[in-house]
């Protein structure tokens, strides 16, 4: 997916699940993080793309972070771990999120699953990123009248 379709759509379902705007940001800066340190394709595109997706996007990396907040083994303040923690599930989305539209990494770094319901930067994405949000608002409002 594109970046702006991975913020978007994990900010969404990020505040729907928490009704936490900083909860939001978070997870939305973790939803480029998978990406971001792959760095930038640049003038050799080709050896970029033979390594994206590569560990980088391997979400046990994300869950052990996210554990270690959850189980207090650094020393940090409350405000750390949860923004640690949002990161990691902005990861965490952003490789779900990549699974629908091609493969990604699962138990091992190597091993790789997923579908390929639509092209990156297709009309399709952005239908898709579009049903997700309103899905997500529906969900939301509906948890909200009972």
């Amino acid at each position: 997916m594109k970046w702006v379709n991975h913020e978007i759509v994990t900010g969404v379902i990020v505040f729907g699940a928490t009704g936490d705007p900083l909860a939001a940001v978070f997870s939305m800066a973790g939803a480029i993080l998978p990406d971001k340190v792959e760095g930038r394709p640049g003038a050799d595109y080709w050896s970029w793309r033979a390594r994206h997706r590569g560990w980088s996007h391997w979400p046990v990396i994300y869950i052990a972070i996210y554990a270690i907040m959850q189980l207090g083994l650094l020393p940090h303040g409350a405000d750390v771990e949860r923004g640690i923690s949002f990161l990691a599930i902005g990861a965490l989305l952003h490789i779900a999120e990549d699974a629908v539209c091609g493969k990604v990494p699962f138990l091992l770094p190597w091993q790789k699953v997923g579908v390929r319901l639509f092209k990156v930067g297709s009309v399709a994405e952005y239908l898709f990123s579009m049903a997700v949000v309103i899905l997500t608002y529906i969900i939301h409002a509906q948890s909200m009248v009972k």
